[in-house]
């Protein structure tokens, strides 16, 4: 399989960067008129070094220039290994470091050092370079990298460098074509008659012509009508490669340099990550609680708040702090990205680091949000799915693999046992969901029982809604079911219930209940007001409604419209007398004169008679139906 590595110079301005490139692949990444007039690199140039069979490889020129520190940052998210560039006649200068602390924040490990403009100086001056750059290396990732001296303009150590960077790469793994596919986006334009072209250092995956890509964090679809490396219309393009994506149905105009393309819609957009940072070597002067940065991940810069959970400031060269930053606007961003922070005025970059959960939340300061931060970077795989559940409850499989970092497969295969659950196509939660949402459910249903206990449950619809804020409704019904099953709930019609619940009268009430209902059922045929019978019971009011719909569900009472009742076994008497006298039917007369009821009586009673389908009415006759 071809392996796919972009590399990047890095270094001083007017170091020689350009130059280099050129010398190396015989690209102008100087394109720009206003490049070409000042002789300056303003923004990011790419030229390919190696394609054939078995490698490609390309070359990002990054602006050496602290005015252009962004598109530096920028074209540095995505290499694999760097060129350090630093003039002979100079040495090591203020960018130069503030280049290379960037590379080590980004987690660049690879890089080789190449001392240009050597036709400047003589032999021994070289050798005085040489151990100037050595000793400014020191204690960074360059300490042990090869020194090469180079002249571009004669070509001189230049096939040396050539073959060092083959060595250097021959020892990389490339980055991971096995994943989504994901590009952050560092140029934006148009080409007549094809409409918006996208570039970038492709993180992750791989990507075909013709594929479906969402525009991260907007959440735009688009298509990718096609592709190409380095002028070179492709098929497919890989994690590690340069390339340019012509994208169909948007406008240039709703993408810009900082967005990311995503294959797959499940990763998120955010304002607020956690993040294990590192401050810079030298600061002119200490971080502050809460204090204004710009914060730089992938090809993005977003403005927004450092904030710390177990100290107010923090001094140069501290380590792995855990904190978090509250950013401005949204990111689309990942486990394990890394980020460089930098300080709006003075201009300086502060440190830098990776995050650790890209779905933060808003926490107290303390130890207590110290310690679960310390338990999310420690945390094993099983451990990292288990956090993300615990917050979304239930998810997707491929979205759980993005917001954890891990591999769909490491997922399925830890999603195998361990107490998972799949309760649809694609999500899984875990028992420890199901048993919190248990106690949940127990507790609502206890209370809700304690309130009414003359009910026979709560609406199942009230139920969802009161725990939507936490757990997704089609998780929700999953558990229900299962406890149904298991026979933990009962369920009645649209009411759900523990199991071992049954509706009773409030024992406060026991009496005055049963001696309202004895004068209901005492009368012969003769339907009560309910209500006029209620209130001289002394009952609270609130339980009038319970009361009677307990009654009546257990077909001791009949309710013959909104005000009268009559009891069951009577209003089944008074059909039975009726049934017998006249077995070809009756009139209304006919009825009153048997039951000796009066017409406002009457009519409640047969208009039941009628809608319970017992009868049917046909003018002033009724005939039976049953």
């Amino acid at each position: 399989m071809t392996k796919h590595f972009t590399i990047g110079m890095a270094g001083h301005i007017d170091h020689g960067k350009t130059s280099l490139t050129k010398a190396l692949t015989n690209v102008d990444t100087d394109r720009l008129k206003e490049e070409k007039e000042r002789q300056i690199s303003i923004e990011l140039g790419f030229a390919p070094l190696i394609q054939n069979e078995e490698l490609h490889v390309s070359v990002i020129d990054v602006p050496g220039h602290e005015r252009f520190i962004r598109q530096m940052i920028a074209g540095s998210a995505g290499i694999s290994l760097v060129i350090l560039v630093v003039a002979a006649d100079e040495g090591v200068m203020p960018q130069t470091k503030e280049h290379l602390e960037i590379l080590e924040f980004l987690g660049v490990t690879k890089g080789i050092v190449a001392i240009t403009k050597i036709d400047k100086v003589d032999a021994d001056f070289s050798a005085l370079v040489r151990e100037e750059i050595a000793l400014e290396l020191e204690g960074t990732f360059f300490e042990d990298s090869p020194l090469i001296f180079v002249d571009s303009l004669t070509k001189k150590g230049i096939e040396e460098l050539r073959n060092e960077i083959l060595s250097e790469l021959e020892s990389l793994e490339p980055l991971d074509s096995a994943g989504t596919f994901r590009m952050p986006v560092d140029q934006v334009f148009t080409v007549k008659g094809h409409g918006t072209v996208v570039r970038g250092t492709v993180y992750n995956g791989r990507l075909s012509e013709g594929h479906s890509l969402f525009v991260y964090p907007t959440g735009l679809e688009t298509k990718a009508r096609q592709l190409q490396v380095h002028n070179h219309e492709v098929r497919e393009i890989n994690a590690g490669q340069r390339a340019a994506v012509n994208l169909a149905g948007i406008a240039h105009t709703e993408i810009k340099r900082g967005d990311i393309l995503i294959a797959d819609p499940e990763i998120r957009s955010t304002k607020i990550i956690d993040v294990v940072f590192s401050s810079a070597r030298v600061l002119s002067k200490d971080l502050k609680q809460r204090m204004e940065v710009k914060c730089y991940t992938g090809t993005s810069e977003v403005m927004g708040r450092l904030v710390f959970f177990d100290r107010n400031d923090v001094g140069s060269d501290s380590h792995d702090i855990l904190c978090q930053i509250r950013l401005d606007q949204e990111i689309a961003v990942k486990r394990g990205d890394r980020f460089i922070l930098r300080r709006p005025s003075p201009a300086e970059t502060v440190g830098g680091g990776w995050i650790l959960d890209p779905a933060a939340e808003k926490y107290k300061f303390g130890s207590k949000t110290i310690e679960m931060l310390r338990k999310k970077r420690e945390g094993t795989p099983l451990d990292r799915i288990l956090s993300y559940l615990k917050k979304e409850k239930g998810a997707v499989i491929k979205s759980i693999a993005n917001e954890t970092s891990l591999s769909v497969e490491t997922v399925l295969d830890i999603a195998a046992g361990n107490g998972f659950e799949s309760y649809k196509s694609g999500y899984i939660t875990h028992e420890s969901i199901e048993r919190e949402y248990l106690e949940q459910v127990k507790r609502k249903l206890s209370e809700y029982h304690e309130t009414y206990s003359l009910r026979s449950g709560l609406n199942i619809a009230e139920l969802y809604t009161g725990f939507l804020s936490l757990y997704p409704r089609d998780l929700q019904e999953y558990f229900i079911q299962k406890y149904q099953e298991a026979g933990i709930l009962r369920r009645k019609g649209t009411t759900l219930a523990w199991s071992e619940f049954h509706p009773h009268i409030p024992g406060g009430w026991n009496k005055r209940a049963d001696s309202l209902l004895k004068e209901i059922v005492g009368q012969r045929y003769i339907p009560i007001d309910f209500q006029e019978q209620f209130a001289a019971s002394g009952i609270p009011q609130q339980l009038k409604t319970d009361l009677l719909r307990y009654w009546v569900d257990r077909q001791i009472l009949t309710e013959l419209n909104d005000q009268l009742v009559l009891g069951k076994d009577t209003f089944n008497q008074a059909v039975s007398l009726l049934k017998n006298h006249f077995p070809a039917g009756f009139e209304t007369g006919e009825a009153k004169e048997l039951l000796q009821l009066s017409r406002k009586h009457l009519i409640p009673f047969l208009e039941k008679m009628d809608s319970e389908h017992i009868t049917t009415r046909e003018e002033n006759k009724r005939h039976w139906l049953q």
